[in-house]
C-alpha cells in the first residue's frame, strides 16, 4: 500500500486517515498507518505547530478510539482549550472528556479554562464547559465550581440551563453532599414550563433522593406539585412539539413516574398523595404501542412500590396480565420478569394471570420460558401444588437439558413444602426423576431417599413403586440409585407384601432373586456410573441379611467384584468380602438398617433444600475415604484465594459414605463392636470436645444483605451454619457463596436451601460449612458472594480473620 508523503507542510486530513485506516487489508498494515501518522503528530507537537493542532488532535482522538495510545496529546487538549477560536475549544474539550479522567493529576490544569468559559458571553461555548465538567469532574472541582453551575441553573437562558442541570447531577453523583448547594434552585425549576428544563430538574431531585436520605425528607413535600405536572400531562390537548404516538412527552411522564416512586417508598402520607393520578395514568393511557407500554410499566412498578391501595395493586397486576397476551416477546418478558419481582407483594392478583403464565411455558423463546418457569414456581401453593405439579410434570418432558435440572430441584422444594401428604409427594418426585432422566442434580438424591427414610408407613410402597420403574429401564441414573438404596434398606418388606398395595391394583409376583438379580443387572452395566454401583453393591451387602437365603448369591458377587478395575469398587468388595469370611458375627449389626435420617434444616422450611444428617456405617463406616464423583454443581470451581494459595473445595452430599463425615450416634454403634476388629475400619473412636458457647459472627453488612455465621464444634471440626437475609425493598437472586481456606485445613461447603433471598428479611438463606482444623491454627477464610440485587450483578470478596477464638483454641 501506499503511504501518503508526511514530509509536506500540510498534515493528512481526518477523512482522509479514516479512508486510509478503513482500506488497511491487515492489522499489521493498519498498525503501520497509524503509528507512521502518530509519529508526525508527536512531531508537529514538538515543534509547536499551531496552525495544525485542532486537525492533529482530531486525529489522535480518532486513533484512540480504535484502542491505540493517545495520552501524549493530553496536555494539547489543554493548550486548544486556551484557545479564543470555538473551533479550537470543541476539539479541546471533546480530547479532555476522552482522554483525561480524574485519576490523572493533569486535569487539574482545566479547573481556571472551565471557570472562565462558565462565564464566557458566547453560551455554546459555556454549554462545552458545562459538558466537559459534567464528564471529568473530581470531587474537589466539583465543590471548586458547584457555585458557577448553580449560578447558570438561574439563568433565563433555556439551553445553558438544562446543561447546567444535567452537570448538576453529575455533581451530586460525585460528591452528593453539595445538594445544599443546588436544592434551592431545584424548588424554581419544578415550576417551569419548559419540557427540556422539567425533565432535567426531575433527573437532578431523583439523583439527590437516591444519593442523600435529607434530600428525601426535603423532597417528599414536593410530592403536590409532581403530581400536578403529571396531571396536566396528561390531560392536556395535542401539542405537536411533545406529542409522541399520541402521548404527551412520554419521556417527562416516565421520569416523573421513578421520582414519585422513590419518593412515596415506606412514606404512607406520600403514597395516599399519588395514588389518584398513579390510578388516572394507569386507565387512560393507551396501550397499543410501545409509548404507552412503557409508561404503563413504570406506572406498575411505582404502584408496587409505594404503600398503594390493594384495588391499585391488582390494577397494576392486571396491566401485567394484558402484556403477557401481546405480541411483542420484549412485552411478554418484562411483563414476566416484573410479576416475578411483585408476587410476593399480592400473590393473589397474580394467581389469576395463573394460566397465561403456564401458557408461556410453551414459548419457543427460552429468556420468556425460563422466566415463566421461575414464576410458576413462585405461584405454588397448597392449594394449586396438585395443578401446578402436573403442569410442571408437562413441562419437564418437553422442556430443553438445560432447563431440567433447575426444574426439578424447584418442583422438590414446592413439594417438600405443600405436599398434602408423604405418599403422594412420594410418588411425584419418582414421576418427576422419572421424566428428568439424568438431568438431577445429585442433592435431590440424597433429599428423597432422606424424605423415603422418615416414613416408615410407605417403605414398601415406594420400594414396590421404584422397582416397577427400573424393571425394564435402568438408563436413568438418579433413578436408579434411590431405587437401589430404597430396595437395599426395605427390600425384604418389599418381598413379604406386608405394606399398602397401590390404589391401581398392580400386583408384582416379585422374590428375592428378582431383587437381587436387578441389582446384579445394575452392577454389571457398562453404562452404570461408578456412583450408581456403589449404590448397588451397597445395597446387595445390606440384603445379604435380609435374605439369608441369597447370602452366598451375594458374597459370590463380592468376590467377583474384589478384582475389579475400579478401585473404589475393588476396595468396597474386599472389606464386604472381608465381613463374609472374617467377621461374619457382626456383618448382622454392621449392615442393619439405618436410622432415620434426620434433617439438616433449622427452621425456615419455605424453599430449603433438606440435606441428610447420620448416614449409617456400611454407607460411610466401612470406606475411609474421600472421592470426588460429585460436586454440588457442575461450574467450574473458581479459584479465589490468591493470598491463601488453596482454591475452594467442594464435596456432593451423597448416600454412598463418599465423604467422612461421621454422626456421633454411628460412632457410638461402631465403638459398640469389638476393638480388637476395628483394623477393618481403619479408624479408632477419639473422644469429642463439642463446644456449644461459640458466640455468632456477622460476616458481611452491605446493600441490605447481611450473613451471619453460628458455630457448633466437635473436636478439631467445626460446623458453620451461614444464614443469609435481605433487608432491602428489591429481591436478591443468583446468590452464590464460595469460600476457601489455608491448605493445612480441609473445607466442605454444602448447597445452600435456595438461590433467592426475598427482601425485608421475610425469609432467610441457609447453607452449611464444614471445617476440619486438625493442627488447631487460627481461622482464615476468603470469601466470594455473586448475586443480582434489583437486576445489578454484584460482586463481593473478602478475607474473614475475626472467627472467635472458640472456633480453633
Amino acid at each position: 500500500m501506499k503511504f501518503p508523503d508526511l514530509s509536506l507542510s500540510n498534515p493528512v486530513r481526518l477523512r482522509d486517515l479514516i479512508r486510509q485506516i478503513r482500506s488497511a487489508k491487515t492489522a499489521a498494515e493498519e498498525r503501520a498507518i497509524v503509528q507512521k501518522e502518530c509519529a508526525y503528530i508527536r512531531d508537529s507537537f514538538r515543534d509547536e505547530d499551531n496552525t495544525w493542532r485542532c486537525r492533529n488532535v482530531a486525529k489522535l482522538l480518532y486513533v484512540s478510539l480504535l484502542g491505540y495510545p493517545a495520552h501524549f496529546g493530553q496536555l494539547e487538549c489543554l493548550k486548544l482549550i486556551a484557545s479564543t477560536r470555538f473551533t479550537d475549544k470543541r476539539i479541546g474539550y471533546l480530547g479532555a472528556m476522552l482522554l483525561l479522567d480524574e485519576r490523572q493529576n493533569i486535569h487539574v490544569l482545566i479547573t481556571n479554562s472551565l471557570k472562565n468559559d462558565l462565564n464566557h458571553s458566547n453560551q455554546y461555548i459555556t454549554g462545552l464547559a458545562l459538558c466537559a465538567l459534567g464528564a471529568i469532574c473530581s470531587p474537589e472541582m466539583s465543590r471548586d465550581l458547584s457555585g458557577e453551575v448553580e449560578r447558570l441553573m438561574k439563568s433565563s437562558n433555556v439551553y445553558l440551563k438544562k446543561k447546567a442541570v444535567l452537570c448538576a447531577v453529575r455533581i451530586i453523583r460525585k460528591v452528593p453532599e453539595q445538594f445544599d448547594v443546588f436544592h434551592n434552585s431545584v424548588r424554581s425549576l419544578l415550576s417551569e414550563k419548559n419540557h427540556g428544563v422539567l425533565l432535567t430538574a426531575t433527573s437532578l431531585v431523583t439523583e439527590m433522593c437516591q444519593q442523600n436520605t435529607q434530600a428525601l425528607q426535603v423532597f417528599r413535600k414536593l410530592v403536590p406539585n409532581l403530581v400536578r405536572i403529571l396531571k396536566n400531562l396528561i390531560m392536556s390537548g395535542y401539542s405537536p412539539e411533545h406529542d409522541v404516538s399520541g402521548i404527551s412527552d412520554p419521556f417527562l411522564q416516565v421520569h416523573l413516574l421513578r421520582l414519585l416512586r422513590i419518593l412515596g417508598r415506606n412514606d404512607t402520607e406520600a403514597s395516599d398523595t399519588m395514588n389518584d393520578i398513579l390510578a388516572q395514568v394507569a386507565t387512560n393511557t393507551e396501550n397499543s404501542k410501545n409509548v404507552g407500554n412503557a409508561i404503563l410499566y413504570e406506572t406498575v412498578l411505582t404502584i408496587m412500590d409505594i404503600k398503594s391501595e390493594s384495588g391499585l395493586r391488582v390494577l397494576a397486576v392486571n396491566i401485567l396480565g394484558r402484556f403477557l397476551l401481546n405480541n411483542d416477546k420484549n412485552i411478554r418478558y418484562v411483563a414476566l420478569n416484573t410479576l416475578l419481582r411483585v408476587v410476593h407483594a399480592d400473590q393473589n392478583a397474580v394467581q389469576r394471570h395463573r394460566a397465561t403464565i403456564v401458557e408461556c411455558l410453551k414459548d419457543i423463546d427460552v429468556s420468556i420460558k425460563r422466566r415463566a418457569m421461575e414464576l410458576c414456581f413462585a405461584l405454588m401453593n397448597s392449594n394449586n401444588i396438585r395443578t401446578m405439579t402436573n403442569e410442571m410434570l408437562e413441562f419437564l418432558g418437553t422442556c430443553e437439558i438445560e432447563f431440567k435440572a433447575d426444574c426439578t430441584s424447584n418442583m422438590f422444594l414446592a413439594m417438600d413444602r405443600f405436599a398434602p401428604s408423604k405418599q403422594w409427594h412420594v410418588d411425584q418426585m419418582i414421576k418427576v426423576l422419572t421424566t428428568a432422566g439424568n438431568s438431577v442434580r445429585d442433592d435431590i438424591v440424597s433429599n428423597l431417599i432422606t424424605i423415603i427414610s422418615s416414613t416408615p408407613d410407605l417403605h414398601g410402597h415406594t420400594a414396590h413403586q421404584l422397582y416397577k420403574m427400573i424393571q425394564n429401564d435402568i438408563t436413568q441414573q438418579p433413578l436408579v440409585q434411590v431405587a437401589s438404596w430404597t430396595l437395599g434398606e426395605f427390600g425384604d418388606i418389599f418381598v413379604s407384601g406386608q405394606y399398602r398395595k397401590p390404589e391401581d391394583g398392580d400386583n408384582l409376583q416379585i422374590n428375592e432373586d428378582k431383587i437381587i438379580s436387578i441389582l446384579e443387572r445394575i452392577l454389571n452395566w457398562s453404562i452404570s456410573t461408578v456412583i450408581t454401583r456403589e449404590y448397588a453393591i451397597n445395597a446387595l451387602m445390606k440384603l445379604s441379611t435380609r435374605f439369608p437365603d441369597s447370602s452366598n448369591r451375594i458374597q459370590s458377587v463380592m468376590t467377583y467384584y474384589a478384582c475389579n478395575m475400579n478401585l473404589e469398587l475393588q476396595t468396597r468388595a474386599v472389606e464386604y468380602t472381608s465381613l463374609f469370611t472374617r467377621h461374619d458375627n457382626i456383618r448382622a449389626s454392621i449392615v442393619e438398617r439405618m436410622p432415620v435420617l434426620i434433617s439438616n434444616q433449622t427452621g425456615n422450611t419455605n424453599n430449603g433444600e433438606q440435606q441428610e444428617q447420620m448416614q449409617s456405617p456400611v454407607e460411610n463406616g466401612l470406606i475411609n475415604r474421600e472421592t470426588s464423583h460429585n460436586s454440588i454443581n457442575n461450574e467450574p470451581e473458581v479459584d479465589i484465594l490468591k493470598m491463601l494459595d488453596e482454591p475452594i473445595q467442594t464435596n456432593g452430599n451423597d448416600m454412598l459414605g463418599l465423604n467422612h463425615h461421621y454422626d456421633q450416634q454411628q460412632q457410638t454403634s461402631l465403638s459398640s463392636v469389638n476393638p480388637s476388629e476395628n483394623f477393618l475400619f481403619d479408624f479408632g473412636t477419639p473422644t469429642n470436645h463439642v463446644y456449644n458457647t461459640i458466640p455468632p459472627m456477622v460476616a458481611f453488612d452491605k446493600n441490605g444483605l447481611r450473613l451471619t455465621f453460628t458455630f457448633d464444634r466437635e473436636d478439631t471440626k467445626l460446623t458453620i451454619h451461614s444464614k443469609a437475609t435481605n433487608s432491602s425493598s428489591h429481591s436478591i437472586t443468583n446468590f452464590t457463596f464460595k469460600a476457601a481456606v489455608p491448605k493445612t485445613f480441609h473445607i466442605d461447603l454444602y448447597p445452600a436451601n435456595s438461590t433467592n433471598i426475598p427482601p425485608h428479611n421475610t425469609e432467610a438463606l441457609e447453607q452449611d460449612i464444614k471445617i476440619s482444623n486438625p493442627s488447631r491454627e487460627k481461622l482464615r477464610m476468603r470469601v466470594k458472594l455473586d448475586y443480582l440485587l434489583d437486576t445489578n450483578k454484584i460482586s463481593e470478596e473478602m478475607e474473614l480473620n475475626t472467627f472467635p477464638e472458640q472456633c480453633y483454641n
